[in-house]
């Protein structure tokens, strides 16, 4: 039994490696990369053991970094019982199969390194699917790597050698499992579009913002069934979830918690993700997280906006929310925050902290959408009167003989229905009459 648990905790030892080009990219910041790089790897189950970065202007054709750095890595990599090496920028095919072969180890890029993590915290079919596709696709280009077994295996003159004939049957596996996956995301996405046709009648928020900026703890703080999945770690969460928000009497939002965004994040999970991300296109306004005790959180804050221009966001309904500002020790720090965001809100979804000013503001973002109305019916049309109640904001109520006079306010995508409720209220009465 003990030998087994000793197994199971086993972590696989890492380097990661970066480059340095001045001045576009100084040590400094290669070193905050590496950082994330690292909290990444810890989540993929590894454990970093060391770090390489290499000043370079540009990356090596053949071995990404120079032919010395990559012998001296060898010997590291060899010496010290490495068993991944991962890079924080993307590797060609041939770079990657090249690196493989002279370290004798498991090399990974970013992307493929981020794919293996979104494999581990997929949950729902869906997200499998999603994650299963981006994989695919990234793994068709490079699927020489894994028939390297094969390559002593050649072939006559105009004939095409054993290895190649696996490669190509492989490839065709590949490309008729990605239009499958394809096809059947197409499926899901049809299907969970006509069960949500109905939340199109009441406003939507997403939450939205850079991973691990606390995303899905405030979602559990401001709908306390939701039960989200919340941890520090990077993508704790990939499945959306969306629950009904009260704001005041018959003011309700639904408000849907959506992966998070990271640097770099892969143009393959962007495109995978699409349907999931339509929770982020489709919301009347965002609520940008971000991590205030993160020293670099205005990158994030860029890159959340970079990602969201390229999901196809064009609205800037968008409500700053700086999370975490417990864990802001610099308190001169969090004033200058203030001064220079002004219109954003400061709140701490950990402790509690300033999340009724949170729902408030929610609350008026939505009365821009309100309109308002009044209407007069005669007392006896309680069923009108009630219906009134139930769906929308009465702010008015006068008397008038045997008539009632209700101010009432309501949201524009719901004024059709209650229109036509009205409409066919005052038919029935005038028939009685």
């Amino acid at each position: 039994m003990d030998t087994y648990t000793s197994q199971e905790v086993t972590k696989e030892r890492a380097l990661l490696v970066g480059i340095s080009s001045i001045p576009q990219l100084t040590r400094p910041v290669v070193e905050e990369y590496l950082d994330e790089l690292e909290l990444l790897a810890d989540t993929a189950g590894a454990e970093v053991v060391s770090r390489v970065i290499q000043e370079r202007k540009q990356k090596d054709p053949a071995w990404f970094l120079g032919r010395g750095k990559v012998e001296e890595m060898e010997h590291l990599v060899k010496g010290g019982s490495i068993d991944i090496v991962i890079f924080d920028d993307d590797l060609s095919p041939v770079q990657a199969r090249n690196l493989e072969r002279v370290f004798g180890c498991k090399v990974l890029d970013r992307t493929e390194l981020i794919l293996q993590i979104f494999a581990i915290r997929a949950q729902s079919a869906q997200a499998k699917m999603q994650v299963e596709l981006a994989q695919l696709e990234y793994l068709l280009p490079r699927l020489t790597r894994l028939w390297t077994h094969l390559s002593k295996q050649k072939g006559g003159i105009g004939t095409k050698g054993p290895g190649e004939t696996q490669i190509e049957t492989d490839r065709r596996l590949v490309r008729k499992r990605i239009s499958f996956l394809k096809r059947k995301l197409g499926d899901v996405a049809l299907q969970h579009a006509t069960q949500t046709k109905e939340r199109g009648k009441i406003p939507r928020v997403a939450l939205v913002g850079y991973t691990n900026a606390g995303k899905s703890t405030l979602m559990n703080r401001l709908c306390p069934d939701t039960g989200a999945y919340a941890e520090d770690r990077l993508f704790a969460t990939l499945d959306t979830k969306t629950r009904r928000l009260q704001l005041k009497i018959n003011k309700v939002v639904l408000l849907s918690d959506t992966v998070g965004f990271i640097r770099k994040l892969p143009h393959r999970l962007v495109e995978s993700f699409r349907s999931t991300l339509d929770e982020v296109l489709q919301a009347d306004f965002l609520l940008h997280v971000i991590d205030a005790s993160h020293e670099g959180f205005e990158e994030q804050m860029r890159i959340v906006t970079g990602t969201l221009q390229e999901i196809g966001v064009e609205h800037g309904n968008i409500i700053n929310v700086f999370n975490k500002v417990d864990a802001v020790k610099d308190k001169e720090a969090l004033r200058s925050l203030r001064l220079k965001y002004p219109e954003a809100l400061f709140v701490s979804a950990k402790r509690g902290i300033n999340l009724m000013l949170l729902k408030d503001a929610i609350g008026d973002y939505v009365s821009r959408d309100y309109r308002l109305r009044t209407l007069k019916t005669h007392v006896s049309n309680y069923k009108l009167i009630g219906y009134l109640y139930d769906n929308a904001e009465v702010i008015g109520k006068k008397h008038v003989n045997e008539d009632v006079i209700l101010k009432y306010r309501a949201h524009y995508k719901n004024l059709k229905q209650i229109d036509a409720r009205i409409a066919a209220a005052e038919k029935d009465s005038s028939h009685v009459a």
